[in-house]
């Protein structure tokens, strides 16, 4: 428990000692006249107070409520000698037990606190005996003073020790809290790293990529065929426009410029397009079952797809001589397949973009397993390659944005 939560409760401990010395002065003045060994008696019980401030409250408002260490037995050790001092001039003092006990038990461990509490309460009983008096007049109240000593000080420990396993609890709640607090934010991190380092490849990568095989084709052409140096030049700046697109749009995480005017199937064939005007193979478009509009999650992860695959193809099977795109539209699926007919490679084989170990089948997977798709590459030397990516799609779903 910490020091501010304990005073939130310990000032109705302060009015209650005040309550007490304000009695137990009371009695001492009832008297009609005012002997010097009464005013000792006022002076001891006064002294208790500096005594408690200086010394006793900080420590009980330590370890849960509790100061049960040096500073305990040194503040016990002087109340005691304060209390027995008003005791042995005035047995009115006495009823100052109803404050003495609380700070005994609340300043040592319940055993010596149980203790030195009966000890002070047989004070009177030991001054009366000194003073040759009937003890029996005074012996049943410290009786009664010891029981209520005892029962106080098991009530007093209980509810530190509740008090302290309460203040535990919250502490741990409060660390969990935070800890769940931090591991939201590096999750939230985390992903958002994902999806820019996905959109990153799927367009600035790729597109830088293009372009620059698009300048070295029209460098080497330059003085052989000037005309396709200038068309190659030209799909290089068109490459770069639409790049810049993309990396604008993503930024802000909106619809593809692709996908902004046209179908998937119509983003389809101008992937295909400008795949055959950058490499010469053949590249077609063949749609199966009936073409729909489809939401833009799918439509979105099957572009991606789609883009990183012809990337591959362009950098990695650039001798083949056709490349098939297959858009199959089912009932509740959509699939995307393409095909070349290229050099292929080994499915471990980390050089080639569609390697398990290259970021570009990983984010495919990434893409579609968001979504609740699948995508996988098959591949074999000189069989060429095949991606295949699968999303759900329920007939008739379209985008709601």
């Amino acid at each position: 428990m910490s020091y501010e939560a304990g005073t939130r409760w310990f000032g109705l401990w302060d009015v209650y000692f005040a309550v007490s010395y304000a009695v137990t002065t009371a009695l001492l003045f009832t008297s009609a006249s005012m002997p010097t060994y009464r005013v000792l008696a006022l002076a001891a019980l006064t002294l208790a107070i500096p005594w408690y401030a200086a010394t006793g409250r900080a420590g009980m408002l330590k370890q849960g409520g509790l100061g049960r260490g040096r500073r305990g037995v040194v503040f016990s050790t002087g109340l005691f000698v304060l209390f027995a001092v008003a005791v042995a001039v005035d047995l009115r003092s006495s009823f100052a037990l109803f404050a003495v006990v609380p700070m005994l038990m609340m300043s040592l461990r319940t055993p010596p606190a149980i203790a030195v509490a009966t000890v002070a309460n047989l004070l009177p009983v030991i001054v009366v005996w000194l003073r040759g008096g009937d003890i029996m007049a005074v012996l049943p109240t410290s009786s009664l003073g010891i029981a209520l000593s005892v029962l106080l000080g098991v009530w007093i420990t209980r509810v530190t020790q509740q008090s302290v396993a309460r203040a535990e609890l919250i502490q741990e709640l409060r660390r969990n809290r935070e800890q769940v607090a931090r591991l939201s934010r590096q999750a939230g991190v985390a992903a958002e790293r994902e999806r820019l380092a996905r959109e990153i490849h799927d367009t600035l990568a790729q597109g830088l990529t293009g372009i620059i095989s698009l300048i070295q084709a029209a460098e080497t052409e330059l003085a052989t065929d000037p005309d396709l140096a200038r068309s190659h030049l030209s799909l290089a700046g068109t490459v770069a426009r639409e790049s810049l697109a993309e990396a604008r749009e993503f930024v802000t995480e909106l619809t593809p410029p692709a996908l902004q005017e046209s179908s998937l199937v119509q983003a389809a064939r101008r992937q295909a397009a400008n795949l055959t005007a950058q490499t010469g193979m053949h590249a077609e478009v063949i749609v199966d079952g009936d073409e729909r509009e489809l939401p833009m999650a799918a439509s979105v992860v099957l572009l991606r797809s789609l883009q990183e695959a012809i990337a591959n193809i362009r950098n990695h099977a650039a001798k083949s001589r056709t490349a098939e795109v297959r858009l199959c539209y089912g009932s509740d699926t959509v699939r995307l397949r393409v095909r070349d007919d290229g050099p292929g490679f080994e499915p471990g084989d980390n050089h080639h973009g569609y390697g398990h170990h290259g970021y570009g089948l990983r984010g495919m997977r990434t893409r579609a397993q968001e979504i609740g798709g699948v995508a996988t590459v098959v591949s074999a030397p000189g069989q060429g390659a095949t991606v295949e990516v699968t999303v759900p799609v329920s007939e008739g779903e379209a985008d709601d944005s």
